[in-house]
């Protein structure tokens, strides 16, 4: 204990010692405002040629970082799978074929190996789920099958049923932000939930849609109407498996339909479904739908077809510029199914830190329970951040550039698209932002006025006042960077 907290003391002074006058007089600024009073602020910046930190705050504490934690993620899918990378689900048979009759005496099996973007209506170059069942109904007609005795059923055993992570807020699980990760996803493992507008204050909005559709999905409507333009303050309560969702909170009164997003309780489950449906719609019968958690490896079993996601490069960037955490969560399980021959978290997140430990990189004060960020329980250092950034930026071309230009740009795209406009920092910054309750942070890189390359970590915690107050006090320490 005394060795470690040596350590973090020697770790401490140096980075004092060596900071930049400019840059480090910013941080102290930002460090020196009330609403840190009885919360942290870790602030790490370093040059990216020499390695050399140009000012911190507190970088060696041990925070939360928010959706911070996706530029690890996603520069360790780039490093470990290749931006080329592509997700693939296979639709197979088993059993035997009588061809003169089209009769299959077995099942058909949509067996997923990860793609967060199977049937996306979202990522673009994703082909949609309709279009999607289609391929898929195609494949089954050109083997001549026009029964099958046996079940469809959704393979999602190479991830195994534990879709969400334990330490997951109750309140988050139902909602888009929260779906789970399987083996096998399905229209990014959301439903859009369309309620028609009420004009009466306190009046309860009924649901009018539900898209897509899912089968034994109720929900308990406990939402209300509130002022106009009061914005979307509505959120769904259910975990995976559970098909009973309770919807509380409000939407804006109105005349129109107004639409939320939720998780879906079975994605593998729903993508069976959805494929008898397909198949039934031309005379191709079979014997029910059925999901699968846990099987060994398919032997016996032929591929008919097998579906490619698009290049894992083009995902990062949506998973960067949108914050998207599904799509980090698949990402680590498929590190571990890659790197370590299984396909969970845990292995997913060993493996990350082998590769970064190996490049250099300290993992002291770091504790990860997800990809994406979105547990609490997950904890960083501003150093570790700034450094992994670094040594991201000096891998090869390759890796770095989509990894860089995956990043929200100031001024011009992502959640700082409408920051920073006409300042130094536009087209000059790039970073990823994290927001959780009480948590703001920025990680990227800058380009200062002397056309030094910058990596910087910006994270508060526990801070007073409102979340905006605190995001414009963490920008005005990234626009010095630019400017200096």
């Amino acid at each position: 204990m005394k060795k470690c907290y040596a350590t973090t003391l020697f770790l401490a002074l140096f980075l004092a010692g060596i900071a930049q006058p400019a840059y480090q007089k910013a941080a102290d600024a930002l460090a020196d405002s009330p609403a840190f009073a009885h919360g942290t602020l870790s602030v790490c910046v370093i040059d990216i040629e020499s390695g050399k930190v140009l000012a911190s705050h507190e970088a060696s504490r041990s925070v939360a970082p928010a959706s911070n934690l996706k530029v690890l993620t996603t520069a360790s899918a780039l490093a470990l799978l290749g931006p080329d990378y592509r997700f693939k689900t296979e639709l197979q048979a088993d059993g035997t074929f009588n061809e003169p009759d089209g009769r299959l005496s077995g099942n058909l099996y949509l067996r997923g190996y990860g793609d967060p973007t199977l049937g996306s209506p979202l990522m673009e170059g994703a082909v949609p789920l309709e279009s999607l069942m289609e391929r898929l109904r195609l494949a089954v007609q050109q083997q001549g099958i026009r029964r099958a005795e046996g079940q469809i059923i959704g393979d999602a055993s190479l991830f195994g049923s534990e879709a969400c992570i334990p330490t997951w807020q109750w309140e988050d699980m139902g909602n888009y932000y929260a779906a789970g990760a399987w083996s096998l996803n399905l229209h990014e493992n959301m439903h859009f939930l369309h309620f028609q507008q009420r004009s009466q204050l306190g009046a309860t909005p009924p649901v009018a849609a539900v898209v897509p559709e899912v089968p034994g999905l109720v929900f308990v409507n406990e939402l209300r109407s509130a002022a106009r333009g009061s914005g979307d303050n509505a959120y769904i309560f259910g975990a995976p498996y559970q098909y009973t969702r309770y919807v509380r909170g409000t939407i804006p009164a109105g005349e129109g339909q107004f639409t939320i997003k939720g998780s879906l309780p079975n994605a593998p489950l729903l993508a069976a479904q959805y494929l008898q449906q397909s198949l039934a719609s031309v005379g191709i019968t079979s014997g029910g739908a059925a999901a699968l958690f846990d099987a060994p490896a398919p032997a016996g079993r032929r591929v008919l077809y097998t579906h490619f996601s698009p290049p894992l490069a083009g995902i990062i960037t949506r998973t960067n510029m949108e914050s998207v955490n599904l799509y980090c969560e698949a990402m680590v399980k498929t590190i571990g199914l890659e790197q370590k021959g299984e396909g969970s978290t845990e292995a997913g997140l060993e493996a990350i830190k082998a590769y970064w430990e190996k490049q250099g990189l300290d993992w002291a004060g770091c504790s990860l329970v997800d990809g994406s960020g979105l547990s609490e329980a997950n904890t960083v250092t501003s150093y570790f951040l700034a450094q992994l950034l670094r040594l991201m930026a000096r891998q090869e071309e390759q890796l770095f550039r989509p990894f860089y230009e995956s990043l929200p740009e100031a001024g011009r795209s992502g959640p700082l698209k409408n920051a920073f406009k006409g300042t130094a920092a536009e087209g000059r910054l790039r970073a990823k932002s994290g927001t959780l309750e009480h948590v703001r942070a920025y990680s990227g890189y800058a380009t200062a006025r002397n056309g030094k390359l910058l990596a910087f970590s910006i994270i508060a915690n526990n801070y007073e006042g409102s979340g905006g107050a605190i995001r414009q006090k963490l920008e005005q320490l990234m626009l010095e960077l630019c400017r200096n």
